[in-house]
């Protein structure tokens, strides 16, 4: 395996995108939707684009839209679709945790990926899109050709971190509050919004949120995160387990100041893959990097993907 280091500089250079002009039609109006059968599962996806398939999964608490800016600058040689992930905005809000445990969660990818008729697809997921994409490029090795990662550290550096670092112990308990089987009722389609700053794209967020499910969005927590993940009246969490190394080329971004995964997590990362890994951190940026940072993500995505 060999080790290499994205400078930011290269980050800057000049990508396939830059000489593209710009499209004045809102990318709402341009983007196609498309409805994803997963066994018995509808979920929306929107795509843009053609070429190699690039899938995008978001996080919590997200939807397809975070990937706008990515969506642009990649479907300009690529096919690039955004699922909105169950629970999610226009995507199907099966009711209990047992329907957001992993088995569930790896069969919307691999349904999106047939649904288009790929063979193998580029990965890109933030934070629980993140965790899925890590977990789909363990599974399913034969079907990724690249994984895009953006603020969510490699599960065993996470777990390990849980494990023994008391300070992401405690920045945890958030997520331990949100296995409390009444959480959903202390969130409002408002408050889970009020982390994006530009007031136009938050009214989209509310009315996204308004139609997701908020039990199910916790639900990924309850189904996946580990319940004694320290913290929990002093409780230890088992040794982390061992995963199957992550076999294709690996972009991972982390804006620092994220303070739900810190960056400790990030520590001998390539020691749980066998081929090309790529770091990029960016300090002033947080967890929502791809929004934060969302220029030099892009560059650097564009660079990585097209070297």
């Amino acid at each position: 395996m060999r080790l290499l280091a994205l400078l930011l500089c290269a980050a800057c250079a000049a990508t396939p995108a830059d000489d593209v002009p710009l499209v004045e039609v809102p990318l709402l109006e341009r983007v196609e939707h498309h409805e994803i059968d997963a066994s018995g599962v509808k979920l929306h996806a929107v795509s843009l684009g053609e070429g190699p398939l690039v899938v995008m999964l978001h996080g919590f608490p997200d939807y397809w839209f975070t990937w706008r800016d990515l969506m642009e600058a990649l479907a300009v040689d690529h096919q690039v679709v955004a699922l909105d992930l169950r629970g999610y905005n226009r995507s199907a809000q099966p009711e209990g945790v047992a329907n957001y445990s992993w088995p569930h969660l790896l069969g919307d990818v691999e349904a999106t990926v047939k649904h288009f008729g790929a063979e193998r697809a580029t990965i890109v997921g933030h934070d629980w899109g993140g965790a899925i994409s890590w977990q789909y490029a363990m599974r399913f090795p034969h079907r990724v050709e690249r994984l895009v990662i953006l603020n969510l550290p490699h599960p065993a550096g996470l777990m390990r971190e849980l494990a023994n670092n008391p300070e992401q112990q405690a920045n945890s308990q958030y997520a331990r509050d949100f296995q409390a089987p009444d959480a959903h009722e202390r969130l409002s389609p408002e408050a889970l919004a009020s982390w994006v700053t530009d007031d136009d794209a938050r009214a989209h967020y509310v009315e996204a949120f308004e139609r997701s499910s908020i039990e199910g969005m916790l639900a990924y927590y309850k189904a996946n995160f580990p319940a004694s993940a320290g913290g929990a009246g002093g409780a230890t969490p088992a040794p982390p387990p061992s995963f199957p190394e992550v076999q294709c080329p690996v972009l991972q971004i982390h804006g620092l100041d994220d303070s739900a995964l810190l960056p400790g997590g990030l520590n001998d990362t390539w020691e749980w893959l066998s081929s090309d890994y790529t770091l990029v951190t960016i300090p002033g940026a947080g967890h929502f990097v791809q929004q934060d940072a969302e220029e030099l993500v892009r560059r650097s995505v564009l660079a990585w993907i097209h070297r």
